[in-house]
């Protein structure tokens, strides 16, 4: 049995996983699943492309690169369905996540990430659903004043980002949503928000909820 590694310009069997036309090679799909692994943030499928042109990765007789980025991606898709872990689209890129049948098993034994006071999700949810709102938005439509502090535990968190100013006198700020809302929530865009009632599921009703401080 022959171990000697393949290299890019060798010969290498096809992979036809993703039930396509499309022959992709295996060479193809391991590359592409080392890169997105070795990425802590979703990886776009332009930045795989690339990557897949400058390594060698597109047979030269390609005359689609897209399609052939697009039919490896989905090859690698393939090939981990059912797995542990599997390869979703996220936040406009590509990551690895754990399986979600799995996920709710792994509590105990995972860290688990600080969870966000009632009144800051909602806030949260605010913006997610009226963006780009303006802080006094916001309190209009939540009923009662923004407190900063709110505000930070968002900015800190990376789940909300400045998006401009408001032309209208004052120059308000606009608050909207940032990548970093689409990778906690495993969104691949706003168009897969759910209804704004099952964002605020993550908090129960039954926690003690952390007032805001006193506006001064």
């Amino acid at each position: 049995m022959n171990d000697t590694p393949q290299q890019p310009g060798q010969d290498m069997p096809e992979s036809r996983e993703a039930g396509a036309d499309i022959k992709v090679r295996e060479f193809s799909i391991r590359l592409v699943e080392a890169l997105i692994f070795a990425r802590a943030d979703p990886l776009s499928t332009r930045a795989v492309a690339e990557v897949l042109s400058a390594q060698g990765g597109v047979p030269h007789d390609v005359a689609d690169r897209d399609a052939y980025v697009a039919a490896t991606l989905a090859a690698l898709v393939a090939r981990y369905a059912g797995r542990g872990v599997v390869l979703v689209e996220v936040a406009g890129g590509w990551q690895f996540r754990t399986a979600p049948d799995l996920a709710s098993r792994l509590t105990r034994v995972m860290p688990r990430p600080r969870r966000l006071a009632r009144s800051t999700m909602e806030t949260l949810a605010i913006i997610a659903y009226h963006q780009p709102c303006t802080r006094a938005e916001i309190e209009e439509i939540r009923g009662v004043s923004l407190s900063q502090q709110v505000l930070d535990t968002l900015l800190e968190a990376e789940l909300v980002m400045p998006l401009g100013r408001k032309e209208v006198p004052g120059r308000p700020i606009l608050w909207g949503t940032s990548s970093g809302f689409l990778r906690h929530f495993g969104l691949k865009d706003l168009g897969d928000l759910p209804r704004r009632e099952e964002l605020l599921v993550e908090v129960p009703d039954t926690d003690p909820e952390v007032p805001d401080p006193p506006v001064s």
